[in-house]
């Protein structure tokens, strides 16, 4: 049986990505990065902080961590209390120790609940981003009209409740509705850390303005490789410093780029991690050629 006539007929078919928020670019084909003080490599350090439901609707699905056995699942929702309660705080010591600061993205919902930990993280001077309202309030396509806007607009209006006005936006479990970055555009936030398309921040075109996606490495972070792919905290911290080492290296063709991770508080806040935590901070503070930055400082200087 032949194929109909309009079978091969793809309106977004075009050169590069099938997608017009972004230019098809080759690495050897952008613009060089200069990043401040001559520095080869951005260093972007993120320390999610999350609020789990003990009971998650899990709808589309559920966030990675989320509670895994029926409920009442104290096991792992006491472990990602821990994280809020005990781990954050080794991570905070072991960067200020190090001298790096980091980005911090918060759900709203702990804006009050966890007072204490949001104040330990602005006095440390670190950078605070938003999100989302929970760990349990997953973007997608499927939502209600109207409810992915709301739940934005509810997170915002929480910032501003706590006299915090982040330009930084991480979506719960990283992702997205295909209207995300448009929505987070209308409501005063600029970066996004959602995407990973690119080693360097890449401007997304939305209907309500550009938004800077400041890429943050799935393949470096902490729970995927200390607890899904079950390697050793010294492997772990091996990859990160060799993709360093890597990056630094290609500087001369490829111009500055950034190397991010993530640092879980229930995952790498862990006495027993807590050595190879201070080894990579230490690795990249005492590196010339690394700058250390926040999310904005990273979109900003990109610009």
């Amino acid at each position: 049986m032949p194929l109909p006539e309009n079978h091969l007929h793809y309106p977004h078919r075009r050169h590069g990505m099938d997608q017009s928020l972004y230019d098809w670019r080759p690495s050897g084909e952008r613009t060089p990065i200069n990043w401040p003080g001559g520095k080869a490599l951005a260093a972007m350090i993120v320390v999610p902080v999350e609020w789990h439901r003990l009971s998650p609707q899990g709808k589309p699905f559920r966030h990675p961590g989320a509670m895994v056995t029926p409920w009442p699942d104290l096991r792992h929702y006491t472990t990602r209390d821990y994280g809020n309660r005990v781990g954050v705080f080794r991570l905070l010591d072991a960067l200020a120790a190090a001298g790096v600061k980091a980005t911090f993205p918060v759900n709203a919902t702990l804006l009050e609940r966890a007072q204490p930990l949001i104040e330990a993280i602005t006095d440390a001077d670190h950078e605070i981003a938003a999100y989302g309202l929970e760990a349990d309030r997953i973007h997608w396509s499927g939502l209600e009209a109207g409810e992915e806007e709301r739940w934005i607009g509810e997170t915002r209006e929480a910032f501003a409740n706590a006299g915090l006005n982040p330009r930084v936006w991480m979506s719960p479990a990283r992702q997205q509705s295909f209207n995300t970055l448009k929505l987070i555009a209308e409501h005063g936030f600029d970066v996004c850390l959602d995407w990973e398309q690119d080693s360097v921040p890449v401007p997304m075109r939305t209907p309500s303005g550009e938004v800077t996606a400041v890429p943050l490495y799935n393949e470096l972070d902490d729970r995927t490789l200390l607890v899904d792919r079950r390697q050793s905290e010294d492997e772990w911290a091996d990859q990160i410093l060799e993709a360093a080492r890597l990056m630094i290296s290609e500087t001369p063709r490829t111009g500055g780029q950034v190397l991010s991770f993530s640092l879980t508080p229930y995952v790498s806040g862990q006495p027993f991690r807590m050595h190879a935590v201070r080894r990579v901070l230490e690795a990249l503070a005492g590196n010339d050629g690394v700058w250390s930055a926040s999310a904005s400082e990273i979109a900003s200087a990109a610009r």
